[in-house]
């Protein structure tokens, strides 16, 4: 029996790396007439494999992945964190945020309160701000993480359908406009049957079937982080990222990007040639997914949030799939202290990202979309008209889907969560970072609706270690203590 490790092999990757060369603007027309003339497949639509497997195109993928690295990348999409910084007047004036120095805790263009700090006398967890202020932070932290595991479990029944599938299955049980978790009861079989649901999901995040927060990588990569800060502090470098994760995350539990960087890290590969070599999913979602910690312990710094989710994301992405995760971790930080609402989160997390990038210009097209229009259906038709040909795992699609999503929302939980998980890509993910940041505003755990709160039972299953069936107030807890932290 042949074994096929999906996402890593080569004759797998070139279609991908040709999709990703288009998007970024690199000609390679003549490397692409020699793979599809030579019988190579396009890319996958969905999965990580080709449906038939070619070995036999594998010298040839080689060759052609060591020539499309060698294409010039747009210089207005960089990488390296002061070349993006130089694209951003927000962070013109950045912490000093090299492995020895921690960025120091400093509001950001005094728009924003800046983060509790910790005593230096009173030890971890104690406060200089007063106590009331410390405890409302927990709160808001409690909310966040019950927000990214309930947006999180809403989408992953329908990941990977199409936005017409998810449609039809919620219409036919009486929920659209999305506003419950998805159930197959009263849906026809042959519906069922024409689109069947997420096959490692339904039996854990169908309604009738939760009990409990199940695994997800979009919950496995917050724990990893709060490792990280427990571990590392604030000063971690990508290179402990990538200690952390041969140490604690399984192999098996990694996808697209991650999965590719783990088998370079395998193969001797340092950061941050992780990111590039063999790895046409740099510009996926990833590294969004994982940044919300950053954002969380950053309350009033976006420009310091930014700064430590970019170490993290450099491990696996580069250019938008590193912007995702800034966009994300400024946009949390904002929304964490308390006092500004989801328009000025949004435009934190815009102000740390380069304004000419192709994710910028999603986010403001996501944005836009929602401002124009009061039916969130009419807002998705024309942000998948306008997208629709990046893969439906891309950093771009879905974070200008989730700018839609929370602005549409104004705040509200039910209303974010559902708009994020009803415009399809990639439904878990999107439910998961829209619920933290409407989590985060509601400000509490028990604003939170219980029809959203009740189901997870204060437990999160996990296979990361020591973190299996933890609670949310624990990890409310946990997370507090690292945001105070000096």
């Amino acid at each position: 029996m042949n074994l096929r490790l999906t996402w890593v092999q080569p004759e797998d990757l070139v279609g991908h790396e040709l999709r990703q060369a288009a998007e970024d603007g690199r000609d390679a027309h003549a490397i692409a007439t020699r793979w599809y003339e030579a019988g190579g497949p396009p890319p996958p639509q969905t999965a990580g494999a080709s449906p038939t497997p070619r070995p036999d195109l594998r010298p040839l993928a080689e060759e052609l992945l060591t020539a499309l690295a060698t294409l010039p990348t747009p210089e207005h999409e960089p990488t390296p964190l002061p070349d993006i910084q130089a694209l951003t007047p927000n962070s013109a004036e950045t912490e000093d945020s090299t492995p020895n120095h921690p960025p120091e805790t400093r509001g950001s263009g005094g728009a924003a309160p800046g983060p509790v700090k910790v005593s230096g006398t009173g030890g971890v967890g104690e406060s200089d701000a007063p106590l009331g202020e410390s405890r409302a932070l927990r709160d808001r932290l409690h909310a966040a993480w019950l927000g990214r595991a309930a947006g999180c479990l809403l989408g992953k029944p329908v990941e990977k359908l199409p936005l017409n599938g998810i449609r039809a299955l919620a219409r036919a049980a009486g929920n659209w406009p999305l506003s419950t978790w998805f159930t197959a009861r009263g849906v026809p079989p042959d519906l069922l049957a024409a689109h069947p649901w997420n096959r490692r999901s339904a039996t854990t995040s169908l309604a009738e079937n939760i009990d409990g927060m199940p695994e997800d990588d979009d919950l496995n990569y917050p724990l990893l982080n709060l490792l990280l800060l427990q571990r590392y502090g604030r000063g971690f470098t990508t290179a402990d990222v990538a200690r952390l994760w041969l140490d604690e995350l399984p192999a098996g539990r990694t996808f697209t990007a991650e999965r590719v960087a783990y088998r370079n890290l395998l193969d001797g590969v340092e950061p941050p040639l992780t990111a590039v070599h063999r790895n046409p999913f740099r510009e996926w979602i990833g590294a969004q997914i994982r940044a919300d910690v950053h954002g969380w312990t950053h309350p009033g710094d976006p420009v310091a949030a930014a700064a430590q989710a970019h170490r993290d994301a450099a491990l696996t992405h580069t250019a938008n799939g590193v912007y995702g995760a800034m966009f994300v971790a400024a946009t949390l930080a904002t929304a964490a202290t308390g006092t500004a609402d989801v328009h000025r989160s949004l435009a934190a997390g815009l102000g740390v990202i380069p304004p000419r990038s192709r994710l910028a210009a999603g986010v403001r097209l996501g944005i836009a979309a929602a401002r124009e229009a009061s039916d969130f259906d009419t807002v998705v038709d024309r942000l998948h008209a306008e997208l629709g040909g990046y893969h439906w795992v891309h950093a771009v699609p879905n974070a200008a889907l989730l700018a839609a999503a929370l602005t549409h929302g104004d705040g509200d939980f039910s209303r974010s969560v559902c708009a994020a998980v009803s415009g399809g890509w990639d439904t878990d993910s999107n439910g998961a970072t829209a619920g933290s940041v409407a989590g985060l505003l509601t400000g509490h755990p028990d604003r939170l609706p219980e029809q959203w709160t009740t189901p997870l039972k204060n437990r999160l299953a996990t296979s990361v270690p020591s973190f299996d069936g933890i609670g949310f107030d624990t990890l409310a807890e946990l997370t507090h203590l690292e945001a105070v932290r000096p």
